[in-house]
This record gives C-alpha cells, sequence and structure tokens, in this order.
C-alpha cells in the first residue's frame, strides 16, 4: 500500500503530532473563530451535506476553518469525506483522484476510499487516476489534520484535485460525486480561499457577492460573478462541483459560518486574502 507523505507539514501547519493538535485546538479557541471545542455526537446528522473551507496556512485560514469543521463535528461522524481542491502546483492531470493507500500527517494516516472513489471515477468522463496533481498540493492536505482532530473515529476519504474549473467541468464532477455517494452519509468538502491579494474593503466586497451566488446554490450565478468580477478565489471550480453534488444530496440551504480575511489576522489590510466557512444542509 502506499502512503503520500504530508507535503506541506512544516510550512502550512506544525510537524508534529503535540505541536500540531495544540495549533488546532487554539484555532477553535481564536477570537475568529467559533471560540470552543466541538464534540461529536454519536448519530450522525445527515442534514449536513457540504463545506467550504479554506486551504491557507494555518496561522492565518485556521480559525475560519474551524467553524466548518465544527459544525461537521457537531453533525456527528462519517464515514466517509470527499476533498475537492484546485490545483495550485499545475502539475498532472486537469482533474484527478487517487484510488489506493492513505495520506500521512503528524496526527497519522488517513486511508482513502477505494470504493467511492472508484464510483466516482466511473459516473465521471474527466476524472483521473493518477498521483502526480496530488504530490506536492497543498488545498487537500491541509484539511486532514483538522479531520483527524474531531473525528474520533477512523474514516476515510476521497481527494478531487481540480485544475480545469470551468462550469462544465465543475458540474460533472459534481454530479459524479453525488451520484456515487447516494445515501451514505458522506459529506463533501470543497476547499478554496476567496479574493487574493487586494485591499481589505475591495476584498470584502467582491467576496460577498460571490459568496452570495454561491449560498444561494446558483452554480451558473456563482461561475458568472467569479468571471465578470475578476475575483480571485482558487477554488471556485470545487465550490461549484460541491454546490451541485449538495443539491443532488438534497440541499437547500447555505449558510455562512465565517468570513474574515488576513488582514483581520495580521493587521495589514492592504493586501488580503479572503477566507469562508460555509454549510449547506437539507
Amino acid at each position: 500500500m502506499k502512503t503520500r507523505p504530508p507535503a506541506r507539514a512544516g510550512a502550512f501547519y506544525e510537524d508534529s503530532d503535540g505541536a500540531l493538535r495544540t495549533q488546532i485546538h487554539q484555532c477553535f479557541l481564536h477570537q475568529l473563530g467559533p471560540r470552543g471545542i466541538p464534540s461529536v455526537p454519536s448519530a450522525t446528522d445527515k442534514g449536513l451535506i457540504g463545506l467550504i473551507v479554506p486551504h491557507a496556512g494555518y496561522t492565518y485560514s485556521g480559525p475560519v476553518a474551524a467553524h466548518s469543521y465544527y459544525k461537521l463535528a457537531s453533525a456527528g461522524p462519517r464515514p466517509s469525506v470527499v476533498i475537492l481542491g484546485p490545483n495550485h502546483t499545475g502539475y498532472g492531470s486537469p482533474v484527478s483522484t487517487m484510488t489506493n493507500g492513505a495520506w500521512s500527517t503528524p496526527l497519522g494516516d488517513v486511508q482513502l476510499d477505494s470504493e467511492l472513489a472508484g464510483k466516482i471515477v466511473k459516473r465521471s468522463g474527466l476524472i483521473d487516476v493518477e498521483e502526480e496533481a496530488h504530490r506536492n498540493e497543498h488545498s487537500i492536505e491541509v484539511q486532514l489534520p483538522f479531520l483527524q482532530f474531531i473525528f474520533p473515529r477512523l474514516f476515510r476519504f476521497v481527494p478531487i484535485c481540480m485544475g480545469l474549473q470551468d462550469l462544465q467541468t465543475s458540474v460533472d464532477v459534481g454530479e459524479a460525486v453525488g451520484d456515487a455517494i447516494g445515501e451514505e452519509g458522506v459529506v463533501v468538502i470543497a476547499s478554496s480561499d476567496w479574493t487574493h491579494y487586494e485591499p481589505q474593503a475591495k476584498a470584502v466586497a467582491r467576496d460577498k457577492e460571490a459568496l452570495g451566488a454561491a449560498l444561494a446554490m446558483d452554480e451558473k450565478g456563482f461561475q458568472r460573478t467569479i468571471e465578470a468580477k475578476r475575483i480571485t478565489a482558487c477554488g471556485y471550480g470545487p465550490i461549484t462541483a460541491m454546490i451541485h453534488a449538495a443539491k443532488i444530496l438534497g440541499a437547500r440551504n447555505g449558510e455562512l459560518l465565517a468570513y474574515h480575511t488576513s488582514g483581520d489576522v495580521t493587521g495589514d489590510k492592504e493586501a488580503v486574502v479572503g477566507y469562508a466557512a460555509a454549510a449547506f444542509t437539507k
């Protein structure tokens, strides 16, 4: 069995078990976070279908990410998680997944859900099975320690890395994910940051407009806003795919859990990056 080693431990997040657990703990308690440590009930609330989560270094986006993971933890354990992330490196196939093995983090190994990944691939004509796109990509990797922190029981996951993010590709991926999941209670996570390196006021205004379309679960309107306003959200394709999958799985409501920028963390609001946490429910 192949195990993918962590590519960004020591950079985006701490590289030892104890330090990483402390870092995540602090994200939950941060003034920009949910300000509490979640508990996980024994029963699963299948009403929670999808989440938007940022993927910058934990120092910057961790408190916002914690809002999504607080929501997920409170909805109970999951047998599997699908994580959709953008391809920042440019390596590998335009859209790809991995179907065998595990990914390692300082908190341990997470097994891939081979069965679910195989179902998704069969339902899509676009998703390749290959490793290169995932080797050094951080957008999916940084979600795993949060998932390991909140879930005391084992879970599996499916990584889907998207270099192509146009509407047609995103809808195809979302269709395959939604159809493959069916009634299994799997949650779908879209990993994305929002506006990059704009002044605070401009970033907030642009991101709120795009978030409005996303929360309305309007795939076409969301992508149209991203394109027309030239909003530099790096994971707009994964967000579109997640929304489409969530609708197939019965989600009807989008809720903004938190929105902040790097400027809210550092105090430098001249060139910020936007971070959002959102939930999609039945």
